[in-house]
């Protein structure tokens, strides 16, 4: 009889034995492209389990040792070349994508056949859709938007003038829930508690499966998943709110056409407007759609919003001018898309607190899928992974200026330059600022999480009064892997503000 206590150590060589049989011939290949780092004598064994435990302390080392061009880190069964100059993810950006994809890094981060389902690759249209009609449609719903974060703080956050201690995620994940499925889907669905429970787990479930399936060989991946993919029960439970709003809507459309008079204007309507082929007009795919838009809008903004909240916490000389421009923004402009777009501070000091306090070690993977050579002349093999050291970059004094010092104004005074207004706003793409990637490829969502966010910090801070738990120091963070989230027991005092304004 097998021990249970050799499982483990079963398992940790079939990963070791696949990385040494997979990454061989790709490793002849990188030869040229120096390693990150070494552990010396037994490297070969430890650096791809090294890379996973430690992928931040890694990548800092490789990034000193070889800025200016590329180096290799083996990551279990694969290897990552890292980019380390704008000038080369402006490289990456003009890649043709059967040679460069980032659908397949994503495929392969989020390991989406397991978690999302195949359609989210087979048939990757929504982002078509959400540069489209859901980008435009912000300025129309953002009344919604708005009246959504205000009926969710009133319901979610402390209402007394006394300083309460709430957990921030249980209180912040909820309202950036039902004010993304505002936008998506509108009333009573955005408010329904097994609805916004469901999206909320799938999404924390994803991420950690993501993570857990991406340990394992490719052979064994779909046994793995099949245990541990959060997809099957979160269509399960998705179907029974969304099959009769669907199924209505399909009718509706079938009788009367696209140009209804009462046609809602929402989510299903703009991924049916983009559906020209029955399989993209099956209950099943668009509840998948409806998982994955969840899963984007949840993670994105929650991850943003709340560095925020702690920036903000911990940076508190800079409130008083943000309420003053919140203010006076407000009273001229209202709570609308325009009036967000006048924020500049707002938008700058969110801008820096992803800069400063963003903890990815690196990020924007894509897929090698042909040979492809830089215009350094270094050629990366196809299989082989690209990404990007976002931490190190967004810390580098070359690109900004006392890179380790939180600046909360720094990009607002920089929009103050002649031709400089849009360059440096939070939703511009960069190849410095890699938060929502850059080129072509750069989140299409961006527009619409910036905008939500701003809403939600600028009603936080002209209603609330809020301090960290632990003052004096940055909450801590959780690593899986290459990224870094905020510990999600974090804890915040909270207290009404009597001098209100809303």
């Amino acid at each position: 009889m097998i021990s249970c206590l050799t499982i483990p150590y079963a398992l940790a060589l079939l990963v070791l034995g696949s990385w040494y049989y997979t990454t061989q011939g790709l490793k002849r290949k990188l030869a040229d492209i120096p390693l990150g780092s070494s552990n010396g004598l037994f490297s070969p064994l430890t650096d791809p389990f090294r890379s996973v435990l430690n992928a931040s302390g890694i990548v800092k080392q490789g990034y000193d040792n070889f800025r200016g061009s590329l180096f290799k880190i083996p990551v279990l069964t694969q290897w990552v070349v890292l980019i380390t100059t704008p000038t080369l993810i402006e490289d990456l950006q003009k890649a043709s994508d059967d040679v460069i994809s980032s659908l397949e890094g994503l495929k392969d981060l989020v390991q989406a056949e397991h978690t999302l389902g195949k359609s989210f690759y087979e048939d990757p249209y929504v982002p078509n859709v959400v540069k489209g009609r859901f980008t435009r449609n912000i300025v129309a719903k953002f009344a919604e938007i708005t009246d959504e974060i205000s009926a969710s703080f009133d319901e979610l956050f402390p209402q007394k003038d006394d300083w309460e201690l709430i957990n921030l995620n249980d209180a912040l994940m909820p309202l950036v829930a039902r004010t993304s499925n505002r936008f998506f889907s509108g009333l009573p669905l955005c408010r329904n508690p097994d609805y916004l429970d469901l999206n909320i787990r799938y999404t924390i479930r994803v991420i950690l499966a993501a993570s857990f399936i991406g340990r394992f060989p490719t052979f064994i991946k779909p046994l793995v998943g099949k245990f541990v993919s959060p997809l099957p029960a979160a269509v399960r439970r998705a179907k029974r709110h969304l099959v009769p709003i669907i199924q209505e809507r399909l009718a509706n459309e079938e009788y009367y056409g696209e140009g209804w008079a009462e046609r809602p204007n929402d989510l299903l309507t703009w991924l049916l407007s983009k559906a020209t082929t029955d399989s993209r007009r099956t209950i099943d795919d668009l509840v998948l759609r409806f998982l994955s838009a969840n899963l984007a809008a949840i993670f994105s903004t929650n991850m943003i919003a709340s560095f925020a909240v702690s920036s903000l916490a911990l940076h508190s000389e800079y409130v008083d001018e943000l309420r003053d421009e919140i203010e006076d923004v407000v009273s001229e402009h209202g709570w609308t898309k325009a009036g967000m777009d006048e924020m500049r501070k707002l938008d700058s000091f969110l801008k820096e607190s992803q800069r400063c306090y963003l903890s990815f070690a690196y990020g924007l993977e894509r897929k090698v899928l042909k040979d492809f050579t830089f215009s350094n002349g270094v050629t990366v093999p196809a299989g082989a992974t690209l990404a990007v050291p976002m931490w190190a970059i967004h810390h580098d004094n070359d690109y900004f200026p006392d890179a380790d010092k939180f600046d909360g104004f720094r990009f607002s005074r920089m929009r103050e330059d002649p031709g400089q207004s849009f360059k440096h706003q939070m939703v511009a793409s960069r190849a410095d600022f890699l938060l929502f990637g850059t080129g072509r490829q750069a989140c299409p969502g961006r527009f619409f999480a910036v905008n939500e966010v701003k809403a939600i910090i600028a009603h936080l801070l002209l209603a609330y009064d809020f301090k960290l738990e632990v003052e004096g120091a940055m909450p801590p963070i959780k690593w899986l892997g290459s990224r870094g989230m905020q510990d999600d027991k974090t804890r915040f005092w909270f207290r009404r503000r009597k001098c209100s304004t809303l």
